[in-house]
């Protein structure tokens, strides 16, 4: 782990941490090959603008209707391609997707500490809590934020000022690990202590734009983290 451009902290001893927040898509969850292949079913024999690789990464930690309203030209031709990309992402799921290997063990251990955990995601909940079920990562994050707990989604505060209402802890009693800079923005400006997550698909320079407190190269390194913080 190396530090990230510094933001500031409360003046003061920094209170004991007893919440750890997480990110799915792209931090604990090994699918961002899943969400390009749904954008380009969606997308498939459309006759509008499509979205480059770069272009649909770079949207990947806020909501879908988001993403697809950029290409959409009417109301019509933007629930077909939110059709056709929940069709896709529902019957390949399981097939394209996983835990990443040190998801596991690393929450076994946070929990092992007392922490509480929770996930905060732009994913809708049903189809976050279905990812939770199969992976095995469900018993260690009963609390969830998803697309459809909130109406002001990343990177706004609120999807993580819910999850601290929820697991009634402080902002600075929480840390809040993301992949993308939407999460370190929605961190921020929630007041928690950020940590990028080197492995998903945005760049280091990405990253540190986006102002986090630590970057991570990997997710096995967490608890070292936390300890040295």
């Amino acid at each position: 782990a190396e530090k990230a451009r510094r933001v500031p902290l409360a003046f003061g001893m920094r209170p004991p941490l007893k919440a750890v927040l997480f990110d799915l898509d792209g931090t604990l969850f090994d699918s961002i090959d899943l969400l390009l292949a749904c954008m380009r079913h969606a997308f498939e024999g459309f006759d509008g603008p499509h979205p480059t690789t770069e272009d649909w990464v770079a949207g990947i930690g806020t909501p879908l209707m988001k993403q697809l309203a950029a290409y959409a030209r009417t109301d019509t031709e933007l629930l077909l391609l939110r059709d056709r990309y929940r069709a896709h992402q529902t019957a390949m799921h399981r097939q394209l997707a996983r835990a990443f290997p040190d998801a596991l063990p690393v929450l076994h251990e946070l929990q092992r500490r007392g922490l509480a955990m929770a996930l905060v995601t732009s994913k809708g909940n049903a189809l976050a809590q279905e990812a939770l079920d199969f992976t095995g990562m469900a018993p260690f994050l009963p609390v969830l934020v998803g697309a459809d707990s909130v109406t002001r989604h990343k990177p706004a505060p609120e999807p993580v000022q819910l999850a601290l209402a929820l697991l009634k802890v402080r902002a600075d009693e929480a840390v809040f690990v993301g992949d993308s800079p939407h999460d370190v923005h929605s961190g921020n400006a929630a007041g928690v202590e950020t940590i990028a997550a080197l492995w998903g698909p945005f760049t280091r320079a990405q990253l540190v734009a986006s102002a986090p407190r630590h970057l991570l190269e990997r997710l096995d390194q967490l608890p070292a983290l936390l300890d040295a913080r």
